[in-house]
This record gives structure tokens, sequence and C-alpha cells, in this order.
């Protein structure tokens, strides 16, 4: 099925900004703005910013990359969780993280900030337990106070805060956040919740957010399918892992509060496994080992082997506890780096980019190795890429048949590099686009359509046939989507300008992005 944008269509501008060479920022007034492609209802006119990144001829230099977003706010909860003071090194300063730090915060755990030459770092007191709750310091004997927690659109917040506040043995919350977090499936994770004896629920009729999280309950749960009971001495959950490995990881890292034995088992399918991998290498630094096994023949696995595992199963022991290593240092954010890499590759410059390589514990940095395979130079070190290719005496990029499973960030920037390549380019094993900050397939099919390609869509992956000529002055909606501003910024590689709505919604994981960019460009 070749989708056209006719098919897609999003409401276009009344007003055409003028730009010149270059980037440039411009407010104007607008039509009703769609946020995301599944949602058509309008909302008032309003004021959009605009930036126009002009033609770039080539990216060349270095880029010192912000903390990883992923990294950040699992550091920062499981210091909060840990017994002992953490200082959280090169942590990223973006509005998602800004969300957990606030929510921390209100639940009573101090954190103080401090801004280091280049980087920023937060010392965070260790609860050597359960999260705290500001009621319980409170004289008000009124026990129908909840704590109520708003956080955004940070999935990378609200997953893992729904799942460590479930087993809080006092208090009740509201995690809530922006119309499009009420959009995202969390029923998920709120089932292997309810598996482990947590009494938590979200909006029955549409599995998403509010979560309402009430103490745990001393009796079992009335579905005869749960088996644990509050009582026992060691709790099993069985959980899905096709829509977000974010809930089996929110799982992993709340286990340890229970004081049980604690067995997760994939009654499916996992994907995005090296972030499952990142979050278990992380609960090792805090002092928590995660034993992994093959689920259909109970054989303990190294974690080296996970992402070969078809159906995993995760063991927690009953006496582990999380106590603060000290000092952290956050790694680069590798979805971050796939934007720079992508624009050396598509126009013949040189790019490294510093704090991931060959050594990082993120997934994303597999996407390097997808430019290698469409005809692009790279180089590893142990903390840092360089991707380069010379347009003198290498073809232009080729198009590729990729399974993106385990880089569903990074597949993004892979859609616009399409675009440069020889030949179609087909993404796979995406679906997980689908549930992100915007309805993310069907947004790559609309504004690649509109620069010039023709995209056909599936249910869980895209087929994208570069065109002849990438259209000039083409408008990208982002739909409030950090990485749908910084992937199209990429089209203006074609030597046409690109005009990107609402440019400062980069500030969710990058908010000096357009100015890294100008700093490489030429």
């Amino acid at each position: 099925m070749t989708i056209t944008l006719a098919s897609l269509s999003v409401l276009l501008l009344a007003s055409i900004i003028i730009s010149t060479q270059g980037f440039t920022t411009t407010t104007t007034t607008t039509p009703p703005v769609v946020h995301h492609p599944l949602s058509m209802s309008a909302e008032a006119e309003t004021e959009v910013e605009k930036k126009t990144i002009g033609p770039i001829k080539s990216l060349d230099g270095t880029v010192t990359l912000p903390g990883s977003k992923s990294l950040s706010n699992r550091c920062l909860l499981l210091a909060a969780l840990s017994e002992g003071n953490t200082k959280v090194e090169n942590l990223l300063d973006s509005d998602d993280i800004r969300y957990m730090i606030q929510a921390l915060q209100t639940l009573g755990v101090p954190l103080e900030e401090k801004k280091e030459t280049d980087s920023r770092t937060v010392l965070v007191t260790g609860q050597a337990g359960p999260l705290p709750s500001p009621k319980q310091n409170d004289n008000d004997d009124d026990d129908d106070d909840v704590v109520e927690l708003f956080l955004g659109n940070a999935g990378t917040a609200m997953r893992p805060l729904a799942a460590a506040l479930s087993f809080s043995p006092s208090a009740s919350f509201v995690l809530d956040g922006v119309p499009r977090m009420r959009e995202r499936p969390i029923a998920d994770l709120m089932d292997g919740l309810q598996q482990l004896g947590a009494n938590v629920e979200c909006v029955k009729e549409t599995g998403c957010p509010p979560v309402t999280i009430q103490p745990p309950s001393s009796s079992s749960s009335s579905d005869s399918s749960k088996t644990t009971t509050t009582t026992t001495t060691s709790r099993t959950a069985l959980i899905s892992g096709k829509m977000s490995s974010q809930f089996l990881s929110s799982l992993l890292m709340a286990a340890p509060l229970l004081e049980e034995e604690v067995t997760i088992t994939i009654k499916d399918e996992l994907i995005s496994a090296p972030y499952v991998a990142l979050t278990i290498g992380l609960m090792q630094q805090f002092g928590v080992t995660v034993e992994i096994a093959d689920a259909e023949t109970n054989e303990v696995k190294p974690l080296s082997e996970l992402e070969s595992i078809a159906r995993p199963s995760f063991t927690i022991a009953k006496d582990a506890a999380y106590v603060s290593p000290g000092t952290i240092l956050v790694e680069g954010d590798a979805s971050s780096a796939s934007y720079f890499l992508a624009g050396a590759a598509i126009t013949g410059g040189t790019v490294t980019v510093r704090g991931c390589g060959s050594q990082s514990v993120q997934g994303d940095v597999a996407f390097a190795h997808v430019l290698e395979q469409m005809g692009a130079t790279v180089t590893w070190d142990d903390t840092s890429i360089t991707v380069t290719r010379d347009p003198d005496t290498t073809s232009s990029l080729r198009g590729v048949d990729v399974d993106c499973g385990k880089i569903p960030d990074a597949a993004m920037t892979l859609a616009v590099v399409a675009l440069f390549a020889e030949g179609p380019t087909t993404i796979r094993n995406v679906y997980s686009w689908r549930l992100k900050e915007t309805e993310r397939m069907k947004a790559i099919v609309a504004e690649c359509t509109k620069l010039g390609a023709t995209v056909e869509e599936f249910r869980d992956y895209c087929i994208i046939t570069p065109p002849s000529v990438v259209n000039n002055r083409v408008e990208i909606e982002t739909y409030d989507d950090h990485r749908m501003a910084m992937t199209f910024s990429l089209a203006a590689c074609a030597g046409v300008d690109v005009i990107i709505r609402d440019p400062k919604c980069t500030a969710k994981t990058f908010p000096t992005y357009f100015d890294e960019l100008a700093s490489l460009t030429t």
C-alpha cells in the first residue's frame, strides 16, 4: 500500500516564512495545530515558532554528547532508592529529567544540583528503600490525601516511578501527564505490578495514564491466574514484552523494594532488549544482581546473551538492596549521536561524537553499523565514534533492509538517511514507534512523503523509496516530538531549506541540538 500525502494530510500554514542562508527562527500565527497524526482534534489558534534550516553542504567536526535520557532518569531513581548518597555526573539537562527531579523532590528526596563546566551534576540523598511520601510527615489526619505527580510526556519517569511507588507502604499517588501521555499504553505494566501484589490501576477503557496507586493490599488478588500474595516469600509475574521494554525495566528496578525473591518472565517476545540490558547493568552498579534464564529450559544465561533468548525470565534475590556506588557517570546519549553521524554519512563530511563508543551500554550505538552497511566508514574508540564518507571515491549511500527492533529511536534517523540512498530502505520491527511521544510511524510516513519520498506503511515496518529530488522549503510538523524535529533537520543536507515547526520541542532531550548542528555545518 502506497501512502500519499493526501491520505495523511496535516493542516497547512496560513503564512510563509521568508528565510536566508543558514538557520533562522520565526514566530508566526498559524491555524490549529495537530499534535500527532492520530488526533485530528483542533486547538485554538496559537503562535508557533519555526526554524528554517538552510542548505547544508557538509557536516564536519566533533560533538560532545549530552547525557543519555534513559540512563539519567534510571540513575536518579536508583540513587533515590539506595543506601548512601550518590553523585550523578553528566546528567542530561532536559524536560524529561526535570520531571523526574521535580517528582523526587515532591516525594521528599533531597537533591542538590550543581553546574560543573559544561556538564550537570546532582547529589542524591538515598532513602535506603521505598520512596517517602510528603504526607507521611504531615499532621493532617485526612486519610484521603493523595500525592499527585505531573510527569509531562516523560515515559522514562512515568513507568519507573509508577512501579517504584506501587510498593510504598502507606501512601496514595496519582501519576499523570500531558494529553499525549494519556494515550500511551501502560496496561502491561499495571498487569505485572498487580501480579506482584500492587494496588495500582490505570484508566481501564484506554489502558493509559493517569495511574492511581494505593498502598499494597494484604490480601491476594482475586484473579485466579495471579497466584502471588503479599504474604509469600517469593513473587512471580508473567508479562508481555511486545509493547515496550520500559515495562520490564520498571518492574526490575522496583523488585528489590519487595524484600522477597521476585521472578519476572516474558510470555511472548521482548523488544528493545538492549534497553533491558542497560537497566540490568545499571542495577548491578548499585549493588543488585539480576539472574537471567531461558524460560523454556530454565538454563541460566549471562547478560551478554540476553538478546538471543526467545523468552527470558529474570530473578532478583530476596536480600537484594540498592547501595550507592558513590559516583556514577552518565554516558553520552547514543540516540542523539545518530543525527550527527548520519549527517556526516549523507554529506561526505567527518564527524566524531564523544561520550559513547565501543564500550557503550546503549543499544543505539548499533546505528553506526547500519551507516556502514549503507557505505559510510566508521571508526570506533572506547568512548567515541567517527563517521565519514568520501563522495569522490565512494558511491552514493545504498538502501538497506534492517531489523531496527533494538534501535527504535535511531531508526527514525534512518528514515531520513533513506531519502539520500540509492534504492529503497526497509525499516522493520518498529511497532513501538506507534506508542512513543507521537504516533511515529504515521508521522514518519507523512513528513517523508512531503519531502518527495514514496512510503509504504505496514503494521510494524515501512519501505521508503527516495525521491529523485528532495522538495524545497517543506514545513515539517513535529507533533510535539523532539526526535521528529532533530531527525528531519537533516533533510537540509539535500541542499534545500527545511522549516521545522516548534523547534523548542527538542528541550525534551537535547535543548541545544540546533546550536550543535549549526556548529558543524558548512
